[in-house]
């Protein structure tokens, strides 16, 4: 669609442009804010992922010490409660929705009597009850990196958009029409000349 060039629309265009600057920096800011944050979460995500590692091969062992001291374990392990107690909650950073898994902190109650049981499966109890903690923990860090990584190729798209195509737009526009009102107001000036000059004549 063709510009009007005419003082009305030079202002419109002007205030647009006006507003997609302020656009672009708020997006601009948004973006390294998320990134900031994104990077602190990635090296915490990559300790927690560790400490699982070394906290399940613990438990595995003990695990595994437990069943050849005890034999099969399995009646003892049907024992242990199903937990349902996690509960995800969402909180905003910069518009974007992060999940937060809440649990209960309860001490940790062995869920078996203790006959006919011992101190490694105990301790394979303890262990994989702290792999499940820290598992909670990880899949928190995980799904918010996700989504602030989604929101900042969002924010990135859109701070683009604006540097790239609607600030130059605009930008175009505003020269276009101060160019016409420019020329515009030469030639009334000549005519107004003539028509003086004619008068004076």
């Amino acid at each position: 669609m063709p510009v009007v060039p005419t003082k009305g629309t030079l202002i419109a265009r002007k205030r647009s442009l006006e507003l997609a600057k302020t656009g672009f920096d708020l997006m601009d800011r948004k973006r390294n804010i998320l990134i900031r944050e994104i990077m602190s979460l990635i090296s915490k995500a990559d300790e927690i992922q560790s400490r699982i590692d070394s906290c399940f091969s613990t438990a595995y062992r003990s695990l595994q010490a437990a069943n050849i001291s005890l034999g099969a374990i399995d009646s003892i392990v049907a024992a242990v409660p199903l937990d349902n107690s996690l509960e995800i909650r969402t909180r905003s950073v910069m518009g974007v929705e992060i999940p937060l898994i809440k649990q209960e902190d309860k001490p940790i109650k062995l869920a078996y009597g203790i006959r006919g049981t011992n101190s490694a499966l105990d301790d394979a109890f303890v262990r994989f009850h702290e792999v499940k903690r820290l598992t909670r923990e990880l899949a928190e860090t995980e799904n918010t990196i996700y989504r602030l990584a989604y929101a900042i190729k969002k924010t990135q798209k859109r701070a683009n958009a604006l540097k790239n195509i609607i600030i130059p737009n605009y930008t175009s526009d505003i020269k276009y029409i101060t160019e016409a009102l420019e020329e515009k107001e030469r030639e009334e000036f000549s005519r107004l000349k003539v028509i003086k000059a004619r008068k004076e004549g």
